[in-house]
């Protein structure tokens, strides 16, 4: 991560993390269990539930609303409950993403759903979500006005809603034999980039009532998702096994439908006719592996994460302001398209 970025979240994130601790209580009697399973998976327990640090994410999409609160000139703690919020929201789609997707693992431990059931995993993220809209409640504390609160939900929700339907397109292409680049594109608007712009906009909307400045934000926040998913799926095919913990080409092995796979699959039929069979052997995967390699998938991805963060780049040159916070943004954006895990 980039020394700014670094030097700023050591200042956030104490206040976040108990700001976060505060909205998902530890609960009462045999409500302990339950309210043990979040604080399970956001990294705060043990698989017995006895309190613990265990890996919990970057807490990436809060950092992005608090940084862009203050490079907004506004005080970042008045987004405090936002950041919150949104670093919920975004755990209850892992945890019911890790039941779709059957992962026994995320960030190295065993997943909610593997240790607890499907039915008290889902129940896990339903608690996450809610407890999100009621973290929100918290920014009357700041002397922002009701109907400016109000609108934070919408957007948020918005955002929310958006997730939700990126997640049922891309379980949808599982089944479809072709999608379009265009297709792609419009579920990882809703899957991953709708709540990093919902990050940014937020963070700006509790700084300043500059609606253009606030959609320079937003814009900002959609191409970094954009570029942040597209760098995923480059990662997901040739990532270093050694920084990633995942297998090479892990994303062509369970037949993802990944944004160079499907460049691949538009320019090399052979690949589009192993995608479709049933069962691959050892063979098959080196073939598949082959022709994305040979169509030019790589250089394509590259060119097209570039492409999102130099626009990303724009917004925020747009908003004219230059600061610390705006600096760590600007350098994020960066290391977003040159990470290797």
């Amino acid at each position: 991560m980039p020394e700014i970025w670094k030097e700023l979240a050591a200042e956030y994130l104490p206040a976040l993390e108990a700001a976060m601790k505060e909205t998902v209580a530890e609960g009462e009697g045999k409500l302990q269990r339950h309210y043990g399973m979040m604080r399970y998976h956001l990294g705060w327990a043990d698989e017995q539930l006895r309190p613990a640090k265990a890996p919990a994410g970057k807490r990436l999409r809060p950092l992005l609303c608090l940084l862009s609160c203050e490079a907004c000139g506004g005080d970042w703690r008045n987004a405090l409950p936002v950041g919150v919020a949104l670093e919920l929201i975004h755990n209850f789609s892992l945890v019911h993403d890790d039941i779709q997707d059957r992962s026994p693992t995320r960030r190295h431990r065993p997943t909610v759903w593997k240790l607890w059931g499907e039915a008290l995993a889902i129940n896990v993220g339903d608690g996450l979500l809610i407890l999100a809209h009621l973290a929100l409640r918290e920014l009357t504390k700041s002397g922002i006005p009701p109907e400016r609160v109000t609108e934070v939900y919408r957007i948020l929700d918005e955002a929310c809603l958006a997730l939700i339907e990126g997640q049922f397109l891309d379980i949808s292409f599982e089944r479809e034999e072709r999608v379009s680049l265009g297709e792609y594109l419009r579920m990882v608007r809703g899957k991953t980039a709708a709540l990093m712009a919902a990050s940014t906009r937020l963070g700006a909307f509790i700084a300043t009532e500059d609606a253009e400045i606030v959609e320079h934000f937003r814009a900002f926040g959609e191409n970094l998702g954009f570029a942040f998913q597209v760098q995923d799926d480059i990662l997901g095919l040739w990532g270093d096994e050694a920084v990633t913990g995942k297998p090479v080409a892990d994303d062509l092995r369970q037949r993802k439908k990944t944004l160079p796979i499907i460049y691949a699959m538009e320019r090399e039929p052979e690949l589009a006719r192993l995608m479709s069979k049933p069962r691959w052997g050892e063979r098959e995967f080196r073939s598949a592996l082959e022709l994305v390699n040979r169509s030019g998938a790589r250089e394509f991805a590259q060119a097209e994460a570039r492409r999102f963060y130099e626009q990303a780049l724009r917004e925020l040159e747009a908003v004219g302001r230059r600061n610390r916070a705006s600096q760590a943004l600007a350098e994020l954006a960066s290391f977003i398209v040159e990470r290797e895990v």
